[in-house]
């Protein structure tokens, strides 16, 4: 039986430490600064035998009002109200704060399972915290030190017979909603509609979402854009530039597609990262893009296609991903007409590699855009998983030649003789030739336009390679020999 577990506590007494510990992976960015987390992050935690879901939380601080600090109180208390048990956590070298005092009530209040650890319990510097710690009235306090993995013992014994209370529980609600179903022939025609409906479109089976990643600079709208796909306030949000720090991923439903969507820290210009967190923050959400299939580019409406904007998008093509261009803050232009064909006009001009890729706009704020987005992704999903047949492209590369046959540098004649798809995800193609050190760049990517135009692969990142083939006769060097038929033939006749 599975539970969840959110881990609270004031900013900077080791919540992520704990966190990447139990998921056995290094999900959540730590540093010794407080403060870093800042969102709600889940993750598949393992103690033992126990298998649970985890939630990582940003510090608590004393901020009731709509500061950054008070929304992101206002995120953990809701985290609080998902879980099935608290970790509230404090610093055992620190010792009990009031502020820590503040927060045990509420948790006293509105969770039903609480459990008490002082982290940073190594040693005996840590001894009068941890004595400290009874006097939140949490009952007996775990000693734990979530950098050295002390005291997961002491953490299972606590969550074992809360776990088995829950599974005993979940083993009841099965058996009470385990009814015989009986369907008339009347209902049949309504079923056969219903499973049409439920059945998961373009093939995406529900046990391997689509990965998407959401990246761009800082306050083009990402987090605020998730937040109305998935319907809910799930990621921190606001008028501050550079929110998200951690690259958060959610599984959701978006119109009967199974998605696992990335929100990524803004990407600022490289000159411009100098705080040692915000270059952690640049590289989780690098990490997200290698790991996505469609990448969507989220653009500032007031000032699209900055130099920045065309890295991340060039970046995502680089890695082979496919890619959406979407221009937020749509609902605050005026002249509408005109900026998008300025936007496509500039889009061509300065992502020639991305040519035919789909340009969207949408408001994160209403929502407006984010049907022609979900279809402009799946169409990009599409391209990208695409295969075309080797009869197919061996007819097309003759056309190709025939039109405008490769040039002969320095007098030798390239010769293209056939070509293949090696690969999908992205689109990988092999032309076997003479000479392919001295195919110019230029005819290659003649080829790769011709590829999207002729096949339908608008803005898909094609890779080209040129395969040598030797004219070299398989036979030469070898011994000759005679065949063994006219060998026995010679020595059955006599001599002359």
């Amino acid at each position: 039986m599975s539970f969840t577990l959110a881990i609270v506590g004031r900013p900077n007494v080791g919540k992520s430490t704990l966190f990447n510990r139990l998921v056995g992976k290094k999900l959540a960015l730590v540093d010794d600064q407080p403060g870093v987390t800042r969102d709600l992050r889940e993750g598949e935690a393992r103690l033992a035998d126990l298998k649970f879901t985890v939630i990582d939380t940003a510090g608590l601080e004393d901020a009731t009002d709509d500061s950054l600090e008070g929304r992101m109180r206002r995120l953990t208390e809701r985290a609080v109200g998902m879980a099935d048990i608290c970790l509230f956590m404090i610093d055992a070298r620190a010792g009990v704060t009031p502020v820590d005092m503040i927060f045990a009530e509420i948790l006293r209040k509105r969770s039903a399972h609480v459990i008490l650890a002082a982290n940073k319990g190594e040693g005996s510097a840590a001894d009068a915290g941890v004595i400290d710690a009874w006097s939140l009235g949490l009952g007996e306090p775990i000693r734990l030190s979530a950098e050295h993995g002390e005291g997961l013992n002491d953490l299972y014994t606590h969550l074992m017979p809360i776990a088995d209370t829950f599974a005993e529980r979940a083993q009841e609600a099965q058996d009470e909603v385990a009814i015989d179903v009986d369907i008339s022939e009347e209902d049949d025609s309504d079923d056969v509609d219903l499973a049409e409906d439920l059945r998961p479109s373009r093939n995406i089976s529900p046990n391997r979402p689509m990965q998407i990643a959401v990246v761009g600079r800082p306050n083009a709208g990402k987090s605020t854009l998730i937040n109305k796909i998935i319907g809910e306030d799930r990621l921190l949000t606001g008028p501050e530039a550079g929110i998200t720090r951690d690259a958060i991923s959610l599984r959701t439903t978006w119109s009967d597609t199974p998605i696992r969507i990335f929100d990524t820290a803004g990407m600022r210009k490289k000159a411009k990262v100098q705080d040692k967190l915000e270059k952690l923050s640049v590289s989780d959400g690098l990490r997200a893009v290698k790991f996505a299939e469609v990448v969507v580019v989220l653009l500032d409406a007031a000032i699209p296609f900055e130099q920045q904007d065309l890295r991340i998008a060039d970046l995502a093509e680089r890695e082979g991903r496919a890619v959406v261009v979407a221009v937020n803050k749509w609902d605050i232009e005026d002249e509408k007409q005109q900026k998008l064909k300025d936007l496509k006009e500039s889009f061509e001009r300065l992502l020639p590699q991305l040519r035919g890729a789909p340009l969207i706009t949408v408001s994160a704020k209403t929502g407006r855009g984010l049907d022609r987005l979900h279809g402009a992704i799946l169409r990009a999903y599409d391209v990208w998983n695409r295969r075309v047949s080797t009869a197919q492209l061996n007819r097309w590369l003759t056309g190709m030649l025939e039109q405008h046959p490769p040039p002969a540098p320095q007098g030798k004649r390239i010769k293209l003789r056939y070509m293949t798809q090696a690969k999908t995800r992205p689109p990988g193609f092999v032309v076997m030739c003479s000479h392919p050190d001295k195919m110019p760049e230029s005819y290659s990517r003649y080829l790769v336009n011709g590829l999207r135009t002729d096949f339908d692969m608008p803005g898909a990142p094609i890779r080209l390679t040129m395969r040598g083939q030797g004219d070299k006769n398989p036979y030469k060097g070898r011994k000759k020999s005679t065949p063994s038929r006219l060998r026995k033939h010679i020595k059955g006749r006599a001599p002359d």
